[in-house]
C-alpha cells in the first residue's frame, strides 16, 4: 500500500543560519505516507488477529470474547443472528472490548446513518471452495491465512460493491469477519467482507454513513494531534501528550480544481499558499512557525484516490528529524510547546529590510 504521492514539507529556518533563510524540503512518502502505510498494514493483520483472539463469530461458543480472555460469557445468539443474516449494504455495530467486558457480544444490525464499526460489502463462502483446505474437519486457517483471503477475495468484493470507487489510501480499509476456532470446528465457513475504519493498532473505530456516500480522504479535523511512537505517527491523542504533528487545516482540492485531477505541481502551488495562510492564522502570526522551529507540510492526492472521489487533504505542523520521522512535541502549537522535552529556541531574526521570498517546491535556497 505504498503511496504514489509525496508529502510536501516547508521547513522552518535552521537556527544555525544567521540569515534565517527558509528552506523548502520535499520529503518522500517514506517519511509520512509510506510510514503510515506500513503501520496500517501491520494494523490490519493485528485487527484480524484480534478478532481471532477475541473468539471470532460462531453460534455455540459460550466462552469469553474479550481480547484479554477475561470478562463475562457470551450467549452468542444476538451477534450470530446479526452476522449470519448480514447482507451487502448492512451496517453492524457492537460494544468494543473493555477490561470488564467482551467484544462483539452484542453485535446488531443498525441504520448506516448511525455509528457503526463494519459495513458489509458481501459474503465469502469458503464451503464452495474446491479442495480440502476448507472442507469438513479441515485445520483452522489462522490469522495470516485469513489475511490472505481478505486480500485475495475481499478486495475485489469491496471494489465491486463500491463500483470501483474505493480509495486504498483513504480512511477506510478492507475488513474480514470470520468464525472462531470452535465455530470453524463445528463447520462454519461463512465469512463477511466489508469496510472498516481502524487505528494503527487495529482497533475498529465507529463511523457514520455509507462509505459510497462520503469522501474517503484520510484526513483529521483541525486541532487533532497525531501521537508518536519511535518517531512514527500513530493515532489521535490529546495534544498535551507527546505527538508527531498537529492538524491545522482541512483543504478541499475539489473547490480549486473542479475538473480533472491537478498535477502534484499544481497541488503544491495551491497548497503552499493556503497552508501557509492557515498556519499563520492557526498560530496567530507569520513568525510563530519559525520561532517554534516547526515544519509545515501537507498531503497530495494520487490519481487512484482522485478517481475514487477523494478531494480533501490536511495541512499540518510538526518537527521533522534528520534521521527520519518526527520529533515528539508536547502541547498544542497554539501555545507553549516542548520538542523532545525542551523548549524550542527561535532562530536569529533576518537582517532588517531583507526580503525572504517563499521558495517554490524544489527551489534552491536564495543566496
Amino acid at each position: 500500500m505504498e503511496s504514489m504521492s509525496e508529502d510536501k514539507i516547508e521547513k522552518s529556518p535552521d537556527p544555525a543560519d544567521p540569515q534565517g533563510t527558509p528552506a523548502k524540503k520535499t520529503v518522500s512518502a517514506s517519511r509520512t505516507r509510506r510510514v503510515l502505510a506500513a503501520v496500517a498494514v501491520g494494523a490490519v493483520v493485528a485487527a484480524i488477529a484480534t478478532i481471532a483472539i477475541s473468539g471470532g463469530l460462531n453460534k455455540d461458543d459460550s466462552s469469553s470474547v474479550s481480547v484479554s480472555g477475561g470478562g463475562p460469557a457470551a450467549t452468542g445468539s444476538t451477534r450470530d443472528d446479526a452476522f449470519t443474516a448480514a447482507a451487502a449494504g448492512d451496517c453492524l455495530n457492537w460494544t468494543p472490548a473493555t477490561e470488564s467486558g467482551g467484544d462483539r457480544t452484542d453485535m446488531s444490525k443498525v441504520q448506516c446513518g448511525t455509528e457503526h464499526r463494519f459495513e458489509v460489502a458481501g459474503p465469502l463462502d469458503l464451503s464452495v471452495f474446491p479442495g480440502a483446505e476448507f472442507g469438513p474437519g479441515s485445520r483452522y486457517p489462522g490469522a495470516l491465512r485469513f489475511a490472505e483471503l481478505r486480500d485475495e477475495h475481499c478486495t475485489p468484493i469491496v471494489m465491486s460493491y463500491l463500483d470501483s470507487k474505493f480509495d486504498p489510501k483513504g480512511k477506510f480499509s478492507v475488513g474480514l469477519m470470520f468464525p472462531s476456532e470452535s465455530g470453524w470446528a463445528s463447520g462454519e465457513r461463512a465469512l463477511r467482507c466489508g469496510l472498516q475504519f481502524s487505528t494503527t493498532t487495529g482497533e475498529l473505530q465507529p463511523f457514520v454513513g455509507r462509505v459510497a456516500d462520503q469522501d474517503q480522504s484520510n484526513v483529521w479535523d483541525v486541532g487533532t494531534c497525531i501521537g508518536i511512537n519511535q518517531n512514527l505517527p500513530t493515532d489521535p491523542v490529546d495534544c498535551a501528550k507527546p505527538h508527531a504533528y498537529e492538524v491545522i487545516s482541512v483543504i478541499d482540492l475539489g473547490t480549486q480544481f473542479p475538473g480533472a485531477m491537478p498535477s502534484v505541481e499544481d497541488q503544491d502551488r495551491y497548497l503552499e499558499g493556503v497552508c501557509t495562510q492557515a498556519s499563520n492564522e492557526y498560530l496567530g502570526s507569520a513568525d510563530a512557525l519559525r520561532d517554534k522551529t516547526l515544519t509545515l507540510f501537507w498531503d497530495n492526492i494520487s490519481l487512484e484516490s482522485w478517481l475514487a472521489g477523494s478531494r480533501r487533504v490536511n495541512c499540518s505542523i510538526g518537527k521533522e528529524v534528520e534521521t527520519g520521522g518526527f520529533a515528539a512535541i508536547t502541547g498544542s502549537a497554539k501555545g507553549d510547546i516542548l520538542i523532545n522535552g525542551a523548549a524550542p529556541v527561535p532562530p536569529p531574526a533576518a537582517p532588517e529590510g531583507r526580503s525572504l521570498p517563499t521558495p517554490l517546491p524544489g527551489a534552491a535556497p536564495p543566496s
